[in-house]
């Protein structure tokens, strides 16, 4: 009940925000929507918010009114700040209000977002530009077809989960591993997809997988213990909405069970995850996002003619904390492959609960330097005659198949 009243604050504080964000003629508006509160949003959403500040689009007193999470009406852009809380209901009255306000562009963190300002926005005549990261699977959600082959006001960043070197991890935990534990979250695309690309990964391991659905935050608990009573020695999750919020539940589970949690992104350590082994640039893929809309803004980039950038990272993280509650031993080889550990609550390396990755800044350069750097990557992303066509007959022989 507690829940769906802070939900009615925060639609009502949505179309009662003040109208000093409606379009300007002067000066850009830009709206920054994120869909939950989670270690890997902030940094993206840093990333992103880096990038404009480096180009002077907000000075350091405008960029702390940012960090708060509150809008901002600046000397030189305007932003619609919006979190839907991790409720779809809310996410898709944030993208309404925001399209409503007249926005240029928006910044979207996460899947979910994405899709339903794509749907809202496809068959607008000006629809403003949408930039996204923190996307797994942009065609598998109907984001795009292909790199090329998306709307013409829709660009972004996916980053790349390399799945099988995540459960390979597992087997350098423990060789003798067996029998592999996933939920899935049936509801969420990306949770599909990756549970998919997570089950032929470990299966062609020569592991077993057993898999436990969840529609809400409460079903974990249930789903973790049948999975303990088919006999999984570890559990590995993809990445969905239920997930991030309860990787913390899962920790307290399986310190219970006696049996390690894996994760697939090294910050998912610092939400209770054992081992997390998985895309390491989740703030990297903000800075990509700050760079499109930044380019775009300046007019050097047509958005319609830039391709889906695709990030390869991969990363290990370990909390021995998580693996001293579980009674799990990790070994040294394994910790001499680890980017941080955590012990005592403290970081080995630079990262810290609140960025929980070892780079989150951007290097130190001239904004010429920067422009150079970014307009020079962004021209990797160009579409060309023959991509275009190469994804198309692609796309054709795919449906064919079909």
């Amino acid at each position: 009940m507690r829940a769906r009243i802070l939900i009615g604050f925060v639609m009502l504080a949505l179309l009662l925000t003040a109208p000093g964000l409606a379009q300007d003629d002067e000066k850009p508006t830009i709206a920054m929507m994120n869909f939950g509160y989670s270690a890997g949003q902030t940094l993206a959403t840093k990333g992103a918010f880096d990038v404009l500040q480096a180009y002077g689009y907000f000075n350091e007193e405008e960029r702390a009114v940012l960090d708060e999470g509150e809008d901002l009406v600046g000397e030189n852009i305007n932003v619609l700040w919006r979190n839907a809380g991790s409720d779809t209901p809310t996410a898709n009255l944030m993208v309404e209000d925001g399209l409503d306000r007249g926005v240029d562009a928006m910044l979207i963190v996460t899947t979910q977002v994405t899709q339903i300002a794509v749907n809202a926005t496809r068959d607008m005549e000006d629809p403003p530009a949408i930039m996204f990261s923190l996307v797994g699977s942009p065609y598998f959600a109907g984001i795009a077809d292909a790199p090329c082959i998306k709307p013409d006001h829709v660009g972004g960043s996916q980053y790349h989960l390399p799945y099988a070197q995540s459960v390979a991890v597992m087997q350098l935990w423990n060789p003798d591993i067996k029998t592999v534990g996933m939920i899935v979250a049936p509801a969420e695309p990306i949770s599909v997809s990756g549970a998919r690309s997570l089950q032929q990964a470990a299966e062609d391991l020569g592991l077993t997988v057993e898999v436990a659905t969840v529609v809400t935050l409460s079903d974990l608990n249930l789903a973790a213990e049948a999975l303990v009573n088919r006999g999984v020695e570890a559990l590995i999750n993809p990445i969905s909405s239920i997930i991030l919020s309860g990787t913390t539940l899962l920790q307290t589970l399986t310190a219970e069970y006696g049996i390690p949690l894996f994760g697939i992104f090294p910050y998912h350590v610092y939400n209770g995850a054992t081992v997390a082994a998985g895309f390491n640039n989740v703030y990297g893929e903000g800075v990509i996002q700050g760079r499109m809309l930044v380019a775009h803004l300046n007019g050097d980039v047509d958005i319609s003619e830039t391709r889906i950038n695709q990030t390869r990272d991969f990363g290990i993280a370990i909390n021995l904390d998580s693996a001293e509650a579980q009674g799990v031993e990790i070994p040294e080889a394994l910790l001499a492959m680890a980017d941080f550990v955590i012990e005592d609550g403290v970081s080995s390396a630079s990262a810290t609960r609140e960025l929980p990755e070892v780079v989150t800044t951007l290097p130190d350069m001239s904004i010429e330097e920067r422009r150079a750097a970014d307009l020079a990557f962004l021209d990797t992303l160009r579409c060309t005659e023959k991509m275009i066509a190469e994804q198309r007959a692609e796309i054709e022989d795919t449906w064919a198949e079909d």
